[in-house]
């Protein structure tokens, strides 16, 4: 008996410097200590780019290091899994999409995580359209040219970041609205699959403008078409593909940020508290605006129903598309 006290003594002691955690991490004494920012696609992509302007200044304001790890495949699934079985200790967050938290509880058979009861909603980063885009060497100058294209039977191509990511249900949405076949090539991620795109590997891809957006204005990608019902102020001159001849035809994707459930209140509030306060700031404002996105300052409940409303719409979307993993 005597033998187990100081084991008993040491266990006790670990239980009461967990209980502390949440304490010292929201009052920002947590120094030393890395935080992890799951992405759930390949570097280069929106998820990327935005974890790591947030992780810039997220670092600094809770005195700890960020490290941003990509685990792309699955459409952000396997991503998303892994960033469910961490610790719910504040120092694993998600950068959630539309993708990994309203699209693939419908598309895909089975995931290992659900997008809901799986995580804490700590805030949502903004909204952005994905826009339709070619090599600038390519003989679709329009969106027309490529629907008579595809009525004619030419073989099309187009890549997405994966299946069941938004750029591909923007894909299939188009030939669905539109009439005609291109064939889905997935990528993982958007970095490798807008780099075949501007080679001219593939004829097409949708993405969003957060990272098409840059190389339209460098000139190494051509914009046919917004999936928005709005031409997007980044983009003033390109066309709505509603406007170019699919009547009715709008996506919209989003980022968030998430952590594993049961993450402590404490830590939920202040790391929403700190994102938010990072997203009001002028320069943040000014470079999600020039990547095409649209703020989204929303609570915390706000964004958990936001969420539960579009995991319903997009199940409804899939559904009557007939969409379907290839």
């Amino acid at each position: 008996m005597n033998a187990l006290l100081p084991r008993l003594a040491c266990c006790l002691a670990v239980v009461a410097g967990l209980a502390d955690v949440p304490t010292a991490y929201a009052q920002g004494t947590n120094a030393g200590k890395p935080m992890h920012i799951v992405v759930t696609f390949t570097p280069g992509g929106a998820p990327d780019i935005l974890a790591r302007l947030i992780g810039q200044k997220l670092g600094p304001a809770l005195g700890t290091t960020i490290v941003v790890d990509n685990k792309g495949g699955a459409g952000g699934s396997v991503g998303s899994e892994m960033a469910s079985r961490a610790a719910p200790d504040g120092y694993t967050l998600l950068g959630g999409t539309i993708s990994s938290h309203a699209i693939n509880v419908s598309l895909y058979p089975k995931i290992g995580y659900d997008p809901i009861k799986s995580f804490e909603p700590i805030t949502l980063i903004g909204t952005n359209p994905t826009v339709l885009v070619v090599n600038p060497a390519s003989p679709y100058k329009t969106l027309a040219d490529v629907i008579a294209a595809g009525k004619a039977k030419k073989p099309l191509t187009g890549a997405s970041a994966g299946s069941g990511t938004s750029q591909h249900l923007s894909l299939e949405l188009l030939k669905a609205r539109a009439g005609i076949d291109i064939t889905h090539i997935p990528y993982k991620g958007s970095g490798p699959a807008i780099q075949d795109t501007m080679a001219g590997q593939v004829d097409m891809m949708f993405d969003t403008t957060v990272v098409a957006g840059p190389h339209i204005e460098s000139g190494k990608l051509r914009a046919l078409a917004v999936s928005s019902a709005k031409r997007v102020a980044s983009l003033p001159n390109v066309p709505t593909v509603a406007e170019s001849g699919v009547p009715g035809y709008e996506v919209v994707s989003w980022q968030a940020i998430f952590a594993p459930a049961g993450t402590p209140k404490a830590i939920v509030d202040r790391l929403h508290n700190e994102i938010a306060k990072i997203l009001r700031e002028p320069d943040m404002q000014e470079r999600l605006g020039k990547l095409g996105m649209q703020g989204a300052d929303m609570t915390i409940e706000q964004f958990a129903a936001f969420q539960k409303a579009e995991v319903a719409k997009w199940a409804q979307v899939i559904k009557s598309a007939n969409i379907k993993l290839e």
